[in-house]
């Protein structure tokens, strides 16, 4: 994201906002789309960081701080879901079906992440995409605010299907498996403060709000 993103900052003050805000949807569509059909964990974060692309890109004419916050947040709650998999050695969808017999509290928490990188209420990735759909309201565009709203269901409908896999399917006749409740001591630590921050921030919506 780091590149596109700076890309995006310095050049941000030329471009035309009309072509800035199509290729903006059509990012968070493309995204969406292509992320439906994926099996690799991979592929699905790769469309989802398009998909978020653009959410970044639609606000940031009007709002770069915004767009930063909103950068700051998604690669706060990325971290989380990238070390949670990392640790749970899930690579497709069909290994995080076994991993919730082994380390069920960690495929509870990997939930929370999920949806909250959804975007669903009352998690952290709730409030980037509320003060976008915000933002977009205050400057009269309406309609845009409500075709990316709209969009944002297609990357919904493959984070909840990441979190039944992972949390509520159960393979038949699956091998049993001592549960790990202990994992690499700093790793676990640093796990603990990203998944807390990921699921835990919007409260704090209003001390955040001072600093745009």
């Amino acid at each position: 994201k780091f590149p596109p993103i700076t890309i995006l900052f310095l050049t941000s003050h030329s471009l035309n906002p009309t072509l800035l805000t199509f290729m903006a949807i059509a990012s968070a569509g493309l995204g969406g789309w292509m992320g439906l059909n994926q099996t690799q964990i991979r592929k699905i974060l790769a469309f989802s960081s398009i998909s978020h692309l653009g959410w970044m890109a639609i606000i940031i004419l009007y709002n770069p701080k915004l767009t930063l916050l909103t950068f700051y947040l998604y690669s706060l709650m990325t971290a989380t879901v990238f070390l949670t998999l990392n640790t749970i050695k899930a690579t497709k969808l069909s290994t995080m079906m076994t991993s919730w017999t082994k380390m069920p509290m960690l495929n509870a928490t990997l939930m929370l992440a999920l949806l909250s990188l959804a975007g669903l209420p009352p998690l952290t990735g709730f409030l980037p995409k509320w003060l976008i759909i915000q933002e977009l309201t205050k400057q009269e565009l309406t309609s845009t605010a409500t075709i990316i709203a709209m969009l944002s269901l297609l990357g919904l409908f493959f984070y909840l299907r990441l979190a039944y896999y992972s949390t509520i399917t159960l393979p038949p006749n699956s091998t049993n498996h001592m549960k790990q409740w202990h994992t690499n001591k700093s790793t676990s630590t640093l796990l603990a403060i990203f998944t807390s921050l990921s699921i835990s921030l919007l409260p704090l919506s209003p001390m955040i709000l001072t600093t745009i």
